[in-house]
């Protein structure tokens, strides 16, 4: 005869579960908790309070709860399967391996070994697990072990370059202001800009910071840089995000646009190496990335703003368990939509989100990448947003977006799930004249690689070109994409570093992490991890020897940012064009170039924007391998303008003024 305890637990649990089934997650968490506190041997409460906790992806929670069912009642199909899963969720394999030892063997166990083996790079065992769910007739390993192959059967490609980096301290230090208290914006930092703001020909480094003052670095010409940033006015106002730097009023100085938590600032270059703070519209919103580019091709840049979440850091809650706190779940926070001002001239900036069909699509925007993708002449922005589906906002008519993610295939990742969407580059990766798309997100997501099909439609090549394998254990913020041995293929690197500051206390994932290197094989791409642990997030390229061998800055929360100077030796021949707008903005913002050398042929765009809140390099740069010289040249101008040139010669800048009719 059951006691007055259990017969009270019970009549917890049927109303638990009706709130269960209705969603309301903290009546069924209350029901849940009160039926173990009367009877704490009862698995059924234990697994309910779980399951509670998992459906909002709380599983850190639910990880003890399933446990104690596990040990309650292994005979249950349930209990020890949720826990290994649980547990596998949390990248802690082994531990799920033991968990799914515990289950009562059934088809969905053995998928659940396979996919803890794989996880640990047991792959011949992890393959016979496969094989053996599906002959168990279990539709769902089938799926999962053809990712499993194709992550394995990536094909070689060619032989290629090695790249060496020398990482070198830059003299700033990015500070979050992490004290324990765990607040979103700690851990979101920090963007980064090269931007040669005194003209003299060696790019320079703006930083900014969260917890203090941005910095502005100038190239001593000598592989050092001074840290110029009080003097030249661009302190700023402290938890600033991103840089966006361009010429927005054509005077031939780049200005410098700072997105922030709690404000922005426009800062005019002065042409005395000094910045001033200009009025600009202030939403008092997020904001993470932003974007110069000429949206109606009338000479003058306008601004794309990409915002993240309604936030106050007064109402931050406590997310975690009591044991570790954590930074909590984007989904706590409500979205915001994105902002396009329109440049009036004169200082002057209109904002037509609205009527430009911006602001009709929310969601929690990071980084943003332009492009055309589709090459009908006027441009496009995508934008990579954290857990929900991202946006590719087509310009179906001058001054009008679309939003076209879903049709195009970059919304979601290939398993229709909307990832942590953090880092975007469009770039032309395979040369075929066709932008492609590739975003950094979290550990156990991967870093989605879109080829553009050309006929409006992307298509998810993750897995085949060797990223989906190599990009699974680590969380990527800013993204490059750029050719850094100069064999004239485009390669990727990711800034890496979890979001978590502890996250090897609640997972099996690593919180300080190493960059990556992926270097263009053409049919796919050799992972090189880089030396040197850290939470790393910005990152942007730039040439700051002038050698032709492209550079990179990336900074690091709580320790000095750096350069990492490439020593690639041998590398190819390359040649780079600096742009000067007549017709189109004077920064040729939207050019696209096309290089012909020899039978190959290579586009790339100039673009004022790139990764997570960065921006690289004005110059447009292209490798080309053993080239003697470059046999001609095609620029695309914004204005509608097509620019010829004829022979080059190799390893040098080369300017481009747009012709005045």
């Amino acid at each position: 005869m059951k006691s007055a305890t259990a017969i009270l637990a019970l009549l917890q649990l049927q109303p638990g579960q009706r709130a269960f089934r209705d969603k309301d997650w903290p009546s069924a968490q209350r029901l849940f908790a009160e039926a173990i506190r009367l009877e704490p041997a009862n698995p059924a409460a234990h697994k309910w309070l779980g399951m509670t906790f998992a459906a909002q992806e709380k599983y850190l929670d639910a990880e003890l709860p399933f446990r104690r069912s596990c040990e309650l009642a292994p005979a249950d199909p349930d209990t020890c399967y949720y826990w290994g899963r649980t547990l596998f969720t949390l990248s802690r394999f082994e531990a799920a391996l033991a968990a799914f030892d515990k289950s009562k063997p059934a088809p969905r166990v053995i998928l659940g070994q396979a996919l803890a083996h794989e996880g640990l790079d047991h792959f011949r065992d992890a393959e016979r697990l496969y094989k053996q769910a599906i002959a168990s007739g279990y539709e769902q390993a089938r799926a999962d072990y053809e990712r499993f192959r194709r992550k394995q059967s990536v094909s070689a490609g060619t032989a290629v370059t090695a790249v060496r980096f020398d990482p070198k301290a830059l003299p700033f230090t990015v500070r979050n202001g992490a004290r324990g208290a765990k607040r979103l914006i700690e851990t979101m930092l920090s963007g980064v800009a090269v931007i040669d703001f005194d003209n003299d020909g060696w790019e320079d480094i703006f930083i900014s910071t969260g917890e203090g003052s941005n910095g502005l670095l100038r190239n001593n010409r000598d592989g050092t840089f001074t840290d110029v940033a009080e003097k030249a006015g661009v302190r700023g106002p402290g938890w600033s995000m991103g840089a966006a730097a361009a010429d927005y009023d054509n005077d031939g100085f780049t200005d410098l646009y700072v997105t922030g938590v709690r404000e922005t600032r426009l800062y005019r270059n002065q042409r005395d190496g000094t910045f001033s703070a200009v009025p600009f519209p202030q939403s008092r919103k997020w904001s993470v990335s932003a974007i110069w580019f000429d949206y109606d091709n009338d000479r003058l840049l306008d601004l794309f703003e990409v915002r993240y979440v309604e936030y106050d850091e007064a109402k931050e809650t406590y997310c975690g368990t009591p044991q570790h706190r954590q930074y909590c779940h984007p989904k706590l926070y409500a979205p915001l939509a994105n902002a396009l001002y329109r440049n009036l001239g004169g200082g002057r900036f209109e904002d037509v989100s609205g009527r430009s069909g911006i602001a009709r699509h929310e969601g929690k925007g990071m980084g943003a990448a332009l492009g055309d993708f589709d090459n009908d002449g006027w441009l496009d922005l995508f934008v990579a947003n954290d857990t929900v589906p991202n946006l590719l906002l087509h310009q179906s008519a001058p001054g009008r977006f679309e939003n076209i993610a879903l049709s195009a295939g970059v919304a979601y990742n290939e398993s229709g799930t909307a990832i942590s969407s953090m880092g975007a580059e469009l770039r032309d990766i395979d040369n075929d004249g066709h932008e492609d798309l590739w975003i950094t997100a979290l550990s156990n997501e991967t870093f989605p690689l879109f080829r553009n099909q050309g006929s409006g439609f992307f298509r998810d090549i993750t897995l085949e070109s060797g990223l989906g394998k190599a990009s699974l254990p680590w969380t990527g913020w800013s993204n490059a994409i750029a050719d850094f041995n100069n064999d004239g293929w485009k390669d990727l690197f990711t800034a890496n570093g979890h979001v978590m500051d502890n996250a090897e206390a609640t997972s099996g994932r690593q919180s300080r992490q190493p960059n990556q290197l992926y270097l263009n094989r053409q049919k796919s791409f050799e992972a090189v991890t880089l030396a040197g642990e850290a939470f790393h997030r910005g990152l942007a390229w730039g040439d700051f020897d002038r050698d032709g061998r492209l550079d990179l800055v990336v900074t690091r929360l709580n320790e000095s940012a750096q350069v990492l100077w490439n020593r690639t030796a041998p590398a190819g021949n390359w040649i780079a064009f600096d742009l000067e707008g007549t017709k189109s903005n004077r920064d040729g913002i939207g050019a696209m170039i096309e290089v012909r050398a020899g039978s190959a042929k290579q586009w790339n765009r100039r673009t004022a924007a790139s990764g997570y809140g960065a921006t690289s390099s004005r110059l447009v740069h292209f490798g080309l391998g053993s080239a003697p010289a470059v046999d001609g040249v095609t620029v695309r101008w914004p204005s509608g303008a097509v620019q010829t040139l004829g022979r080059q010669p190799v390893n040098r800048i080369v300017k481009v003024v747009e012709p005045a009719r």
